[in-house]
């Protein structure tokens, strides 16, 4: 991650060294916060934000979800990230609002501790590398079950649930992977460690639900829109864990991700071992819209 020049503090515009916080602060000790990723794009036009209204809504439903009282609607922490970008100077840039509770007390109920809103700007490349994004990625179906309705809200973009995540990343790491794939608590597929998934057999192409215990990723939500544009349906199912040993293709989507084709799963070749040609129409589709080039997407980009 690059340093830029300012953070975005509750409201006003910090030197980017001044966006900290104390050690004791609610969120820190306990995960107490809710978080946005986005990103901003170079076009021919200047930079722009993808769906970045979409994005600030999203992070409002995750504070009502974890009952976190947010002081800035959707529209202002959307000018707030305009601002932001327009004082960083970044062309391009990955965008990370947190909404948490702050220092006070350090027993379980925060409801007396301030509730802060930052937000930073940076450059960031592929998530999971440029050659991960031409040739596809490896990846192991993890031992750890993706967090269920019944324990936390999988759907609302909740901190600490991001635990469950690292602990499923570090697992397929550490055993050579770049990256996992998490089931839930029913054995079927859910998501990625931080994307959501795709699986395509003999053209159709499918994705869990969001009763599967998915978060149901913006990014996500715009390849079904693409590919309906192209008149292909996804179709959202449960999907078995055995489908993505039999599957022509499978490729993770997310804001970082981006469209990310998966080339091993478990060590077992996926179609023929390279990305496939829905993964490569939707890689090509995505692009487009987030450059610009495709006009009836450009209600998407919200220009700096």
């Amino acid at each position: 991650m690059e340093a830029a020049s300012h953070i975005w503090s509750d409201g006003e515009l910090v030197p980017w060294d001044q966006g900290v916080v104390h050690f004791l602060s609610h969120g820190l000790q306990y995960g107490t916060g809710v978080f946005e990723g986005i990103r901003a794009y170079h076009t021919p036009e200047g930079t722009a934000v993808f769906r970045l209204q979409e994005h600030m809504v999203r992070l409002e439903a995750s504070a009502r979800a974890y009952s976190i009282p947010l002081r800035w609607s959707a529209e202002q922490l959307s000018e707030g990230c305009v601002e932001l970008l327009r004082a960083t100077e970044l062309e391009s840039a990955y965008i990370r609002p947190v909404v948490f509770y702050g220092l006070g007390t350090v027993g379980l109920q925060p409801s007396d501790n301030p509730v802060h809103t930052m937000m930073a700007a940076f450059s960031m490349g592929s998530y999971l590398g440029e050659e991960g994004m031409k040739r596809g990625i490896t990846a192991m179906v993890s031992s750890w079950r993706r967090i269920s309705h019944t324990s936390l809200i999988p759907t609302a973009k909740g901190s600490g649930g991001y635990l469950n995540s690292m602990l499923a990343k570090v697992e397929a790491t550490r055993a050579g992977f770049d990256e996992a794939i998490m089931l839930n608590d029913s054995g079927t597929l859910s998501e990625g460690s931080g994307m959501n998934l795709f699986v395509v057999s003999r053209g159709m192409v499918r994705t869990p639900p969001v009763s599967s215990g998915i978060l149901e990723g913006i990014t996500r939500n715009s390849v079904i829109e693409l590919l309906a544009s192209d008149g292909i349906d996804v179709v959202e199912c449960d999907l078995a864990r055995g489908s993505l040993y039999t599957a022509d293709e499978v490729f993770l989507t997310g804001t970082a991700a981006e469209i990310t084709p998966i080339r091993e799963v478990d060590r077992r070749q996926v179609g023929n071992g390279d990305p496939g040609p829905m993964t490569r129409k939707v890689q090509e589709m995505f692009t487009a819209a987030v450059s610009g080039k495709t006009e009836e997407f450009r209600h998407w980009l919200h220009f700096v």
